[in-house]
């Protein structure tokens, strides 16, 4: 029985504000995915997506996962943008192309990219969690949510700034990686450098003094995602739910 929840699929649709644009979910990220209102799936990364997302952007979605944020961001960066969705679960990757099948020409096009992010190009060991999908990190990293490790797959891991000799740069940049994300900022350093994309990220504890170096650095001011987007949300501390913005780009004011 476990399995077969596990195998599990429905085809559902974002809210009016996303185009009611149409996903492919699966209890295989967790079983929420299948029973809640989608609207109250993960309310922070729909939130951050109106937040940062605006007609015609490039927006790279690194952690893809079974497509939330990056069905929603291509619905808003409409048919001019283009989207990204990086994702090195194999289970997961064909998830996210049947979703691509079925976006409207509304929405950006959505290319899905297998493999993992890391700092630097390079063969590794990626974990598949046994709870759920969502939890699933590269072997040196995830954490007690994955509740052991269901298999392990060997996956091509890219750097950011090696991709952004390739692809068009971002304007919005997503993280989710388990654990991962300082890999993922260093081996992008040039491209937040240059490029200046807004950023979405999940931060975890144990890396949030590090995240938060690392992205001053590159002269980046920090949000908590989980509040009403504006000024009065800027932290010194990166959280689990951080919007990072260059420091030459502003959120609306509180009264906004």
């Amino acid at each position: 029985m476990e399995r077969l929840l596990l195998d599990r699929t429905r085809r559902r649709h974002l809210p009016a504000e996303f185009g009611n644009s149409p996903i492919i979910m699966s209890s295989a990220g967790g079983l929420g995915a299948i029973l809640k209102p989608i609207e109250k799936f993960d309310p922070i990364l729909l939130a951050s997506v109106k937040n940062v997302v605006r007609p015609g952007d490039v927006v790279w979605d690194v952690g893809a996962n079974i497509g939330l944020f990056s069905v929603a961001a291509a619905a808003l960066a409409g048919r001019q943008g283009k989207m990204f969705s990086f994702e090195p679960d194999t289970v997961l990757v064909q998830l996210l192309r049947r979703t691509a099948c079925l976006q409207s020409g509304a929405s950006a096009p959505m290319t899905i990219v297998p493999c993992a992010i890391a700092k630097a190009f390079g063969v590794r060991r990626f974990s598949v969690a046994k709870r759920a999908r969502a939890s699933n990190a590269l072997f040196e990293y995830g954490h007690s949510q994955m509740g052991g490790v269901e298999e392990l797959q060997t996956v091509v891991a890219v750097g950011l700034d090696d991709l952004a000799r390739t692809l068009p740069a971002p304007d919005v940049l997503k993280i989710d990686v388990e654990g991962a994300e300082i890999e993922a900022l260093v081996g992008g350093a040039e491209l937040l450098r240059s490029s200046r994309p807004s950023i979405v990220c999940e931060i975890s504890a144990g890396n949030s003094s590090k995240a938060t170096a690392l992205l001053r650095k590159v002269g980046y001011l920090l949000y908590d995602a989980s509040k009403p987007f504006n000024a009065a949300a800027r932290i010194d501390l990166a959280t689990w739910n951080t919007i990072a913005l260059p420091e030459e780009k502003s959120p609306p004011s509180p009264s906004s």
